[in-house]
């Protein structure tokens, strides 16, 4: 069966307002690898600092195409069984159970043999789930510097012709290709087999003005000048020398916290009294307290 391959966006510019459509800004190099990694049918592999908004692209492109999002949270010890398929071992054990009241050991075996290894007790993970989809999917394979080596060359199997072998039912090919979406926080560094078979996307820390517009659709009642002199800040703290910068997703936090707090105005009473909502260490507060110059962060 071939697989369906209708495209998901029509152009760059399609990808920008699609995704800003649902909530997501996306920088033009962003907007540019994903249209292509759709168009190439390319796996998408995504690097960068947490919380930049890596996780959140594959939930906006599967949000703004109708599609399902489907993920493979990765960590130490993932293996096959958890990433592809197993067998329901309870369900076949009670169903051998079930066939052989009243038989002989020889004829249980024959009668029930051929019947549990059928798609009744088969238990599909993410990866199997994904290429048997009846409709659109994203596939996010997430944090995949977390996971043994082994399941690199798992994937290098499965996505390169979108099928599965399973030896008890045969191969199963994919109706849809899954948009793919690969990320990685670079703890450690994936192989050069998977990276050749990807597109590459780095995501960062955004500019100042792109930052402020995502700070304003998120916390849209916020006023313009306290969201400027936030962001200044922010961008200030990530050039200290701090085990944990603050990410995005952070600055969204701290701009919610001073909505509920009905802050005004950001004076340096009130970022030392919230520092904790984007700095995570108790050494980085104390650093950045000590080294900020708040009077010229906030209104420069």
């Amino acid at each position: 069966m071939a697989i369906e391959t209708t495209p998901r966006f029509a152009s760059v510019d399609d990808v920008l307002t699609r995704l800003a459509d649902v909530g997501y800004l996306a920088s033009d190099a962003i907007a540019t690898t994903v249209y292509l990694a759709e168009a190439l049918g390319k796996p998408l592999l995504i690097e960068g600092p947490a919380g930049v908004g890596k996780t959140a692209l594959a939930a906006a492109v599967a949000h703004a195409t109708s599609s399902e999002l489907i993920r493979l949270q990765c960590y130490e010890g993932v293996d096959e069984a958890r990433a592809l398929y197993e067998w329901n071992h309870a369900k076949q054990l009670l169903r051998i159970t079930a066939a052989g009241a009243g038989h002989a050991e020889g004829a249980q075996w024959d009668e029930v043999h051929s019947d549990i290894f059928t798609d009744e007790f088969l238990l599909a993970r993410p990866l199997l789930r994904a290429i048997r989809s009846e409709r659109p999917a994203v596939l996010l394979v997430d944090e995949l510097d977390k996971a043994d080596v082994e399941i690199e060359g798992l994937l290098l199997e499965v996505l390169g012709d979108f099928q599965v072998t399973v030896p008890e039912l045969g191969t199963i090919t994919a109706t849809h290709r899954p948009f793919v979406v690969l990320t990685s926080n670079a703890t450690r560094e994936l192989s050069e087999a998977l990276r050749r078979r990807c597109l590459f996307l780095h995501i960062d820390y955004p500019e100042a003005d792109l930052e402020r517009r995502i700070v304003e659709l998120t916390v849209p009642d916020l006023d313009d000048a306290l969201v400027a002199s936030l962001v200044r800040l922010v961008g200030a703290l990530r050039g200290q020398r701090l085990r944990k910068a603050p990410s995005v997703a952070e600055t969204i936090d701290w701009a919610r916290t001073l909505e509920t707090l009905g802050v005004d105005e950001l004076t340096p009473a009130w970022v030392r009294e919230t520092l904790g909502v984007v700095l995570k260490h108790q050494d980085d507060i104390l650093r950045a307290s000590a080294t900020l110059d708040l009077d010229r962060d906030l209104t420069r």
